[in-house]
């Protein structure tokens, strides 16, 4: 039976027990929508810089921007323009990717693999013919303010012992796979105490599905998304995972969140603070791991205006 549809906050008052300890406060770090630098889990293990101080250098064509990616040595890369490619290019060690206005990725996408410290930013991808940026055997990632549009797979994959990630202020519209965390039910070996991934301030604007669809990831933190006319479902909690959805906003979402997804088995899935507009309650249940890293919440009614008019590429000067 398809969940009632309404309109409310999730968890104002109850003190919600997490692994044995209530739930601490959040700290008071937030990052702006103009911020330069990541927060949450791309913080740890060293935090991400990509190419640091480098000197920019600017690309317009796909075999310049395939060989700048691949590139053994640390670097900002500008796109300028519409780039046609296709396949994935592979993405280096130490890279920030940024778009200058209005630069497109064109039919390819990323593929962040056996990588640390990459940064991707302002970027619009649109028909990718594989995933648009998948990250794999990768740590200390951050994909901030990309617009993701109408490809064949995954808008923003995190798989195979991929850890310390962060994906912010991204819009996602008119596409299915939006992101998956964890490929499969099978790969606990490689996966269980990874995948840690935080999602902030982004816009799942009438995309369909995994918003993220979690598997092993624990504590895997979701807050201050905006979520507007889902029609799969926002948040799945599967295999093993554990997952913080808090203080986001629901927009004309039948089903919010839940645990279990396909033939995968139910995980945790903490949920608190949400805002459920003309949408379903929602399935939570479990314990999650605590959040280690500080953060300070935006209000959950106003979650709606700040993301819409900060998420997406084109919405920051870089």
């Amino acid at each position: 039976m398809r969940a009632p549809r309404r309109t409310l906050i999730t968890g104002l008052t109850a003190a919600l027990t997490l692994t044995g300890a209530l739930w601490p406060a959040a700290a008071t770090t937030r990052q702006a929508a103009a911020d330069t630098t990541p927060l949450g889990w791309a913080t740890q293990g060293g935090g991400t810089t990509g190419g640091g101080s480098t000197p920019p250098t600017t690309v317009s064509s796909s075999s310049a921007l395939s060989s700048a990616l691949s590139s053994g040595s640390p670097a900002v890369i500008r796109v300028s323009g519409t780039i046609s490619c296709s396949g994935m290019l592979r993405v280096a060690s130490d890279k920030t990717v940024i778009g200058n206005s209005g630069a497109t990725i064109s039919g390819c996408g990323f593929n962040v693999s056996r990588a640390s410290n990459v940064i991707i930013r302002n970027l619009t991808f649109r028909g990718w013919n594989d995933d648009a940026i998948n990250v794999q055997y990768s740590t200390r990632v951050w994909i901030d303010h990309n617009t993701f549009t109408d490809g064949n797979d995954g808008a923003v994959d995190v798989k195979r012992a991929s850890d310390y990630v962060t994906v912010s202020w991204n819009r996602v519209h008119d596409h299915d796979k939006s992101m998956l965390l964890g490929h499969s039910d099978g790969n606990g070996s490689e996966d269980r105490g990874k995948l840690r991934v935080t999602y902030h301030h982004n816009w799942f604007d009438g995309s369909n599905q995994r918003h993220p669809r979690v598997r092993f990831g624990n504590p895997v933190h979701v807050f201050n998304n905006f979520y507007a006319d889902n029609g799969g479902y926002g948040v799945a909690s599967t295999q093993e995972a554990g997952v913080l959805v808090e203080a986001n906003s629901f927009e004309n979402v039948d089903d919010p969140y839940h645990r279990g997804e396909g033939s995968s088995p139910a995980g945790a899935l903490v949920a608190r603070d949400n805002l459920l507009v003309n949408s379903g309650s929602g399935d939570a249940g479990g314990s999650v791991k605590p959040i280690p890293y500080p953060y300070r919440l935006d209000a959950p009614a106003a979650v709606k205006s700040i993301v819409t008019s900060g998420a997406g590429a084109g919405r920051v000067s870089l």
